[in-house]
């Protein structure tokens, strides 16, 4: 089992970081392998809706990290999202890649576990926290909670370590992470997953 963590900050060792290797440290001492990929500070295309992806089942832009990480997501048995605050929302570059990494990859990704970060200063954890969990819960990925809001707080990795409330909240996330994958590998053994609908009903408002 394993779980990709994807650190969304330009700062390669700052607070989202230093949130993610906590949950990762509990992650690994329940068995399970964890591998952190940075992203914030790559230059990664938003998607232009070409729609080729549906053809190549892939992303068309095949010049940055997204094609690359649908590899380690679709083997992964969990996705955590870690992203620092800008403007009470996530970093553009890592919704450019969520964007893309979800719509262009044609693999289920249902009971698949998903996991948000945020870390701020002082504010706008709650929004971004919202803001990304749409990602999977459109995909039928059951979310990982905790004993609270899964933010930290600091304008430094040691002001983040100050945080004791946000690192345990971290630890126990962790810790209930890796409860509900192994109880979804034990269940999908035993009798498989929930019955799928053969196709998705889409409706709009004239129709």
């Amino acid at each position: 089992m394993n779980v990709l963590l994807i650190n969304g900050s330009p700062h390669t060792n700052g607070c989202t970081r230093f949130a993610l290797s906590i949950v990762a440290s509990e992650l690994e001492k329940a068995g399970i392998a964890t591998e952190i990929v940075n992203i914030g500070g790559k230059a990664i295309q938003g998607c232009i809706a070409c729609g080729k992806c549906s053809e190549l089942g892939r992303c068309v832009f095949n010049n940055d990290i997204v094609n690359q990480l649908a590899e380690k997501f679709e083997a992964a048995d969990g996705l955590v999202i870690g992203s620092p605050v800008y403007y009470a929302g996530a970093n553009g570059t890592l919704l450019s890649l969520l964007d893309r990494l979800f719509y262009s990859t044609p693999f289920p990704k249902r009971m698949k576990v998903g996991a948000v970060v945020t870390s701020a200063r002082r504010a706008g954890t709650i929004t971004t926290f919202d803001q990304l969990n749409h990602f999977f819960t459109l995909a039928e990925m059951p979310v990982a909670s905790s004993r609270y809001w899964n933010e930290i707080h600091g304008n430094t990795p040691e002001q983040a370590n100050q945080d004791e409330e946000g690192k345990q909240i971290m630890r126990v996330l962790g810790r209930n992470m890796a409860f509900l994958i192994k109880a979804i590998a034990a269940e999908k053994e035993k009798n498989g997953l929930p019955e799928q609908e053969p196709a998705r009903i889409a409706t709009n408002f004239i129709r």
